[in-house]
């Protein structure tokens, strides 16, 4: 069975915001882009078309003043900035999780079930699939396709 969505305009998702103690920042030299804060976590949404919402930055935590981006290594989830990463506590994550169930909620945007257990990474990087997401092209080679290209070179005559 299909259900309306609700959708909200984008003056209504800041009332929503400012009404919920959210924290508002116009982003300098653009119209229509707000950088939202809550529990040391930020975001930021910019309008859509008309009147829409849509989130422009994805949701992450405050280290300093940069929005630092969730990262799961396997072992350890890492909250990653261009200056490093901090390993991420229980209490990062739940901060970030809460941030980010509110956030939906203000831009009326579905809340899913496996997002809705616990925080999400936007990355995932276990070391056995890492630069799996780029071009065979740019992938480093692994030591087994190494040692294999030099064992074909010594087989092949010249």
């Amino acid at each position: 069975m299909a259900t309306k969505v609700e959708e909200r305009s984008y003056e209504d998702a800041l009332s929503w915001l400012r009404d919920h103690g959210f924290d508002l920042t116009e982003a300098p030299g653009t119209a229509g882009r707000v950088f939202v804060r809550k529990y040391n976590c930020s975001a930021a949404i910019q309008k859509d078309g008309d009147d829409g919402v849509k989130i422009f930055a994805y949701p992450g935590y405050l280290i300093g003043s940069e929005i630092s981006k969730l990262v799961n290594k396997g072992y350890q989830q890492v909250l990653k900035t261009a200056k490093g990463e901090v390993a991420a506590t229980a209490d990062h994550l739940k901060a970030l999780h809460q941030f980010t169930e509110e956030l939906k909620e203000a831009l009326a945007l579905p809340s899913l079930y496996n997002e809705s257990l616990g925080t999400v990474s936007e990355s995932y990087q276990y070391d056995r699939i890492k630069d799996r997401d780029k071009p065979d092209a740019q992938r480093p080679k692994r030591p087994w396709e190494v040692a294999g290209a030099k064992a074909m070179a010594k087989k092949s005559p010249a």
